[in-house]
């Protein structure tokens, strides 16, 4: 049996402080490195109004996926931060997507109708009192809040083009007691 023995040659002593400024800077840059990763594809907000309630409270923290329109399109029930189509320099708004481009939306006697299909949205606690119809230009989406009788949304300024679209929300992260993922399957057309 052979035996083989490599010799590997120690780096050359570096003084302490020089060791210790090296570390320093290895922790910045490697801490920067992943701020600037994470902010590419995520972006957090706070919720400031009550217009999506009983999802989304005031104060609650939410986790915006930045890169999930990339690779996909937005779907009914999406829950999206966008850039307010009238006035986009103002704070971000937070909606759920109801109509997609295409689609027919009719309000009546409190339910919501896509194609002439009612929309069955169990994170309702509330009717929709405000009605009409509308057919959702391309490259645009419809969209309300959960609280739709105190939700200023697509019924009183029109659509989101989607260029104006941040991100999906994925999770609120604070309070704690409130984790929760925000976009699981929850919202269908019903089948005639």
């Amino acid at each position: 049996m052979e035996y083989y023995r490599s010799e590997v040659t120690p780096d050359p002593e570096i003084p302490g402080y020089r060791r210790a400024l090296m570390d320093v800077f290895e922790t910045i840059l490697l801490s920067l490195v992943l701020f600037l990763g994470i902010n590419a594809v995520s972006s957090r907000i706070r919720v400031e109004s009550i217009s999506m309630q009983p999802t989304l409270y005031a104060g609650n923290f939410v986790l915006v996926n930045k890169v999930a329109y990339r690779f996909g399109s937005p779907s009914r029930g999406d829950i999206i931060v966008f850039r307010y189509p009238p006035d986009p320099t103002q704070v971000p708004y937070i909606k759920r997507v109801i109509g997609l481009p295409g689609d027919r939306i009719r309000i009546a006697d409190g339910k919501v109708y896509i194609n002439d299909q009612l929309f069955t949205e169990p994170y309702l606690t509330v009717t929709t009192q405000r009605g009409g119809t509308w057919v959702v230009p391309e490259n645009s989406l419809f969209v309300m809040g959960d609280n739709r009788n105190n939700s200023s949304d697509s019924r009183s300024w029109g659509w989101v083009p989607i260029q104006n679209i941040i991100g999906k929300a994925e999770v609120i992260y604070w309070p704690p007691q409130k984790w929760s993922l925000l976009n699981f399957p929850s919202a269908a057309a019903a089948q005639p």
